[in-house]
């Protein structure tokens, strides 16, 4: 029997060998300065190995004071470019194609020797430090900052561009009315606090013409913070600006607990598609090939995210297709016939010269 899982299918043209892709999850395992190290290579050349068919990497920051964490990888400065192309090149080499996430953490940011900023002076909890308000100026710099960093996505060969505003980080600060309490153009109503996420939009578009995925936290899980409806708000300003996918995650905005459990984010991404009339990605607790092909045959999303699961499986989709009782084609180098393969093919793209990687920004 046929699955949706495992159909082919298009995006703008680019084809996707399937429907499973590998979820955005931060490693960690950069540079100081933000570069690709061989790390990533091997960690997302498995998975597309593995048999996913879009691999997404971690966030890539688009300035410096937009790292989540130590570690994080950048896209802020052209010398990053060789090593995600590095990365992208592996992906592409066993048959997956390759996402960029463009992500600022805002109050979030994971470098404390450097200014945190936010739409406005809220800090995310208790024990967290106060950022500093974003002028005008800075809000254009972070527009323009999205916009060369999808240059630079290109430029290292990308498949798929995703921004990021989910997770508290900075886009969706603006997006929350928890966090922004502005009393400019770029707070107050929906389309105030959708302003800069407007802009940038627009930006990333001017210089990236593949498949735009956009990132949101559907809800707050605070009474007074976002939900799902107000994403149906947003999500057709979105569709109207050419985000092909909204990749529907939640929470971020404020430090709750949140009750979790297999495919609880699901119903945002279904209510989205439905009211929208837009893709979404569903993402949350995606543990199993049924779950996975219910969710995508009952028309609830366009395309599975999986994070943990893949973590813990390179080869989930396997694993996804052996629960399923479907036949997939293994790696042909796990065939009889794999060293004749290996001699067909070109060597593995080299290592960056270690003067790249000692260049900051």
């Amino acid at each position: 029997m046929s699955t949706t899982l495992f159909e082919p299918h298009s995006i703008r043209g680019v084809e996707f060998p399937n429907r499973i892709a590998m979820s955005p999850m931060c490693m960690h395992s950069g540079t100081p300065d933000g570069f690709a190290t061989d790390f990533h290579v091997v960690h997302y050349g498995a998975r597309a190995l593995g048999g996913a068919g879009l691999i997404m990497l971690e966030t890539t920051a688009v300035l410096p004071n937009g790292v989540i964490g130590p570690g994080d990888i950048g896209i802020w400065d052209d010398t990053h470019i060789v090593g995600l192309q590095r990365v992208v090149e592996a992906v592409h080499r066993f048959g997956a194609r390759a996402g960029a996430q463009l992500g600022h953490s805002g109050r979030q940011l994971g470098a404390p020797e450097l200014t945190a900023v936010a739409p406005s002076p809220v800090a995310w909890g208790p024990d967290s430090r106060t950022p500093t308000q974003l002028k005008l100026d800075g809000i254009r710099e972070v527009v323009e900052s999205f916009a060369t960093a999808a240059r630079r996505a290109g430029q290292a060969g990308f498949d798929v561009v995703e921004i990021h505003a989910a997770h508290g980080y900075l886009l969706n600060q603006f997006l929350s009315p928890l966090s922004n309490r502005r009393q400019d153009e770029y707070g107050g109503d929906h389309a105030g606090r959708y302003r800069i996420v407007r802009e940038v939009i627009d930006a990333v578009r001017s210089e990236w013409s593949g498949p735009l995925f956009l990132r949101i936290s559907s809800t707050d899980y605070v009474e007074g913070g976002n939900t799902p409806a107000d994403f149906v708000t947003f999500g057709r300003w979105m569709k109207e600006q050419g985000v092909d996918l909204i990749d529907a995650s939640s929470g971020g905005s404020a430090p709750v607990k949140v009750e979790s459990f297999p495919g609880y984010q699901v119903p945002a991404a279904e209510l989205i598609r439905r009211e929208v009339g837009i893709a979404t990605g569903a993402v949350g607790l995606i543990e199993t090939g049924r779950q996975a092909e219910e969710i995508l045959r009952n028309g609830r999303a366009d395309i599975v995210l999986v994070g943990r699961e893949m973590l813990k499986d390179p080869f989930w989709a396997r694993t996804a297709a052996d629960d399923l009782r479907q036949p997939i084609q293994p790696p042909a180098q796990y065939t009889r016939y794999g060293s004749a393969w290996q001699r067909s093919q070109p060597p593995l793209p080299a290592a960056p010269p270690k003067d790249t990687v000692s260049r900051g920004s």
